[in-house]
């Protein structure tokens, strides 16, 4: 039984202003390799290098990371504005296709933070640019300052739907969670679950609707300390459990997207 391979998306970013990588953050490729007990692969979001098809072919998997850039407005219809940051068009033209294939053919996803606002955003749901300046909202940015421990510190509760699949998961109908997060789900469409919120209300976890694969995704930074955390270290093990079952069909049973 071979290791299950998964891609972790990753982020554009300049070195000193100036050198252009891909990349993302070393929490993630820890999680998916000790936890996971998978092979980590960064894919480069650039729609022109990563075709969505070849990329089916290679991964068992997909983890869609947290990342500074937000998703364009304009992928759920809205204008953009000043409140809605910067933004990464190639990811973006990578990543929404991609979980929209993935979703309709079983191949396992896994959306965290701005991840979990493309799963929403690729099964039809809109963002919130800034969800602090809504009535009765709490603050989800993470702390300006402080170290890196005091920045993923647990800061709210997450309340689960009873009989849901993170319930299920956990045992339980409430988890304690970091928040590094600004904008937020604002219309709810019909593909997606929200199975958790936090105590504003704000959507926290969701699941695709009818989905045949996995397709769990949270709002919260579950790869701090995902080898030791209760909450965390459940949810990569369930992804890659679906990870290497996808693996072990065998080449034979996947379609081109």
């Amino acid at each position: 039984m071979r290791k299950p391979v998964i891609g972790i998306i990753g982020n554009y970013h300049l070195i000193n202003d100036e050198y252009p990588i891909h990349g993302a953050g070393i929490m993630n490729s820890e999680a998916i390799a000790h936890v996971c007990g998978a092979v980590p692969v960064i894919v480069p979001t650039d729609p022109d290098i990563s075709n969505v098809g070849d990329l089916m072919q290679v991964c068992d998997g997909f983890l869609f990371t947290g990342g500074r850039a937000n998703v364009h407005p304009e992928e759920y219809g809205h204008t953009p504005t000043e409140a809605h940051g910067g933004f990464d068009r190639e990811r973006d033209r990578l990543s929404l296709p991609l979980i929209r294939a993935c979703v309709e053919q079983g191949l396992p996803v896994f959306g965290v933070c701005r991840g979990f606002q493309e799963v929403a955003v690729a099964m039809g749901c809109t963002l919130h640019p800034e969800i602090r300046d809504l009535p009765g909202r709490d603050n989800h940015r993470m702390p300006p300052d402080g170290t890196l421990e005091e920045k993923f510190e647990l800061r709210h509760t997450v309340t689960l739907t009873e009989g849901g699949p993170f319930q299920r998961l956990w045992g339980t109908r409430e988890v304690f969670t970091n928040t590094l997060h600004g904008q937020g789900i604002m219309d709810v469409s019909d593909r997606i679950v929200v199975d958790g919120v936090a105590p504003d209300g704000t959507p926290e976890a969701i699941y695709v609707k009818n989905a045949p694969g996995f397709t769990l995704s949270v709002q919260w930074h579950p790869e701090w300390q995902a080898d030791v955390d209760h909450v965390s270290r459940p949810l990569f093990e369930a992804f890659g459990d679906a990870a290497r079952e996808w693996a072990n069909r065998g080449q034979q049973v996947r379609i081109s997207a």
